[in-house]
């Protein structure tokens, strides 16, 4: 029984750094806000009117909201129309469709992987919590601390190499999680999302994180100053 004890603790410790990071990346993806700053920041309405297309912010809007729909309904393939010259014109080529396919599944994985490390922290927690025996409080703090702690770790790995070489990273991201390079695809997808955005969406979701580990971290450190206080004659 010690020996489960100790591996259950040890996995809600690994659980911990990756219920807030996909819980934060969830967040990001759906965003409406964060696409508005985005394609205000970059001038993406500009962007677009270069190449031929008009776009009115209102509209660049509904098409962000219209990703949005998509990664979190059942289309196997996504489908936007906008007006050109006067005419509805399907906005991605069939390789960028192919690609948001792509991008679908990485934000399903996540969903699963957030819903699993959720389901399993809740439940260590209960437990802790209401069916053993209140000197475990301080185990599941102590858990909850460590599991902070290393979160902070990885965001700090993380923010380094973001800093030095951001456009290495995401570009070893994309040939490690896409079998195929539709990710550069020439045609609207691009001009959507012009890179220096998703640096942004990384350093939001990065401080996401980083401040949700900071508020468990913080408040179970707490707790076990508080208690061991009380305990100190």
């Amino acid at each position: 029984m010690k020996v489960l004890a100790i591996a259950a603790k040890w996995l809600f410790i690994v659980c911990l750094p990756f219920l807030l990071i996909t819980a934060s990346l969830g967040w990001v993806v759906n965003s409406l806000w964060l696409y508005k700053y985005g394609f205000q920041k970059y001038g993406v309405s500009q962007t677009l009117a270069d190449s031929g297309l008009e776009l009115s912010d209102s509209e660049l809007e509904k098409v962000y909201a219209g990703l949005i729909s998509y990664y979190n309904s059942d289309e196997e393939y996504i489908s936007l129309t906008v007006i050109k010259d006067g005419k509805p014109f399907e906005l991605f080529t069939q390789e960028e469709v192919i690609h948001f396919k792509d991008v679908k599944g990485l934000i399903r994985l996540d969903y699963r992987v957030l819903s699993g490390t959720l389901i399993y922290v809740l439940v260590y927690a209960g437990v802790s919590l209401f069916w053993r025996k209140r000197k475990y409080w301080r185990q599941l703090a102590l858990a909850v601390v460590s599991g902070s702690g290393f979160t902070l770790v990885l965001m700090l790995a993380f923010g380094l190499g973001a800093m030095f070489n951001f456009d290495q990273l995401f570009l070893q991201f994309h040939l490690f999680s896409f079998s195929n390079e539709f990710w550069s695809a020439e045609g609207y997808m691009l001009l959507l999302f012009p890179g220096p955005f998703f640096y942004d969406a990384a350093i939001f979701c990065t401080l996401a994180i980083v401040g949700l580990a900071i508020i468990l971290g913080g408040a179970a450190g707490s707790y076990l100053m508080l208690t061991r206080t009380r305990a100190t004659p």
